[in-house]
């Protein structure tokens, strides 16, 4: 099949390369000729585990290409994907679609067959049909359905979630469009997918629905985190006791600082801001919303009370820094709350991530940038674990005591046993564990 991805993003450019790889021959579009023009120099615009060479071998294959030319991409396509951005729109935190809408209008213009244009975009209800109005609208001898078919792709392992994800779902009741869709998924009805298809105001709410959910999984395991410290509980043993529960489940339940990215914090403020909008409010998703950004603002509180109740004259060496692991996204961080209000509070940070660098220097001011883990230490008052990759799970911590002016670690991610950060010789705060001081 013919395929034409608009939008070069972290869902644009994954789901593109990996329509490739099933064999279809896939153009993707965006307006930015600097990014054009380095994916057709296999540079890739975002950090994604495997995808460099996903997209090297399908270009090579002929089966992908890069343009900025819509209409020419659009033209002869049988499915258009809009997988543009939808950022939060300032002041009521509804979904920003004037992205999605201009492509639809240009998508509208250029195409000249039977195509299904596709939401990939994560979308607030209704906003199919405001897209089918505008193709109509800009082109009236358009032949063409509109279908939502949500991502539902993490950060680090996104490769993986396409190609074995845990179901599709396909926002249609137009039996033309649906055997499309069903061509364009045909490898995946192969190792049996489950493919889901529904109207297509119900596809759009369970993008929504889902993170939600997962979302407040996160801030529930957090509350409880908290108190476990008040009645000196471990929060690791209690989120065992419930996620071994199989209608509760093990993951996301991960205490921490709070969650972050370019997904859970945007899509709960726009279902909350569709929500209150529809005159059904959910009361649950806007205390989520809320608890989550007192959180990261909370976390600085730790490391001040860790050094002592003052950072003023003192070092803290960070360890991480985009919003998790196996990514470069520092989209909602929490980072971007704790670094500045350690250096608001007195502190001198130094700080390394593998690779959110480029841009975590965009983004903070007044930090000492170091080129590696240990290099963040010497003389260090406290160290901050706020990402757990992978190299910060096994730091020779005899080393890490050595450089440091005092051998105190705040983990936020909970990767080490207080017994043998004890048994090193440090003081160790975690998240809704027992403490462990020497």
């Amino acid at each position: 099949m013919r395929v034409a991805m608009i939008g070069t993003g972290y869902v644009g450019l994954v789901s593109g390369a990996c329509f490739s790889e099933f064999g279809h021959d896939v153009v993707c579009v965006d307006k930015d000729a600097g990014k054009i023009d380095g994916l057709h120099k296999g540079k890739m615009p975002i950090f994604e585990p495997g995808l460099e060479d996903l997209v090297e071998n399908n270009v090579k294959a002929g089966r992908l290409n890069f343009t900025t030319d819509l209409a020419d991409a659009v033209k002869d396509a049988e499915a258009v994907f809009i997988a543009v951005g939808t950022p939060s729109r300032r002041g009521d935190g509804h979904a920003d679609l004037s992205y999605v809408y201009a492509a639809a209008e240009e998508i509208a213009h250029a195409i000249k067959r039977y195509t299904v244009i596709v939401t990939k975009s994560t979308v607030p209800v209704g906003t199919g049909r405001e897209v089918e109005r505008i193709v109509r609208e800009a082109n009236p001898d358009a032949e063409f359905d509109v279908v939502s078919n949500p991502e539902f792709l993490r950060e680090g392992s996104a490769i993986e979630d396409f190609m074995r994800p845990d179901r599709v779902v396909i926002g249609t009741n137009v039996e033309r469009a649906q055997k499309v869709m069903r061509n364009l998924y045909r490898p995946l009805y192969i190792i049996e997918t489950p493919i889901l298809f529904t109207s297509r105001q119900s596809s759009e709410l369970i993008k929504y629905a889902a993170n939600t959910f997962l979302a407040t999984k996160i801030t529930f395991i957090n509350e409880i985190a908290d108190l476990c410290e008040v009645v000196d509980a471990d929060v690791h043993d209690v989120a065992r006791g419930i996620g071994l529960d199989g209608r509760i489940g093990k993951k996301f339940l991960h205490a921490g600082p709070g969650y972050g990215g370019s997904c859970f914090p945007k899509d709960t403020r726009a279902l909350v801001s569709t929500a209150q909008q529809s005159g059904s409010p959910l009361r649950i998703v806007e205390t989520v919303v809320q608890l989550n950004e007192d959180r990261k603002r909370k976390m600085a509180v730790r490391v001040i009370e860790a050094a002592g109740g003052s950072l003023e004259g003192k070092t803290v060496a960070v360890l991480g820094l985009t919003f998790k692991p196996n990514t470069d996204d520092m989209r909602e961080s929490p980072s971007l709350d704790i670094v500045p209000a350690l250096i608001e509070a007195g502190a001198t940070v130094r700080a390394f991530d593998p690779e959110g660098m480029v841009e975590a220097k965009q983004m903070l001011s007044g930090v000492e940038w170091c080129d590696e883990a240990y290099a963040t230490m010497p003389d260090a008052d406290v160290l901050l674990l706020i990402t757990e990759w992978n190299q910060f799970r096994a730091l020779d911590l005899d080393r890490v005591k050595s450089l440091m002016r005092a051998p105190v670690m705040v983990d936020l991610r909970n990767v080490y046993e207080p017994k043998t950060m004890r048994e090193h010789g440090f003081t160790y705060h975690c998240i809704g564990r027992p403490r462990s001081d020497v």
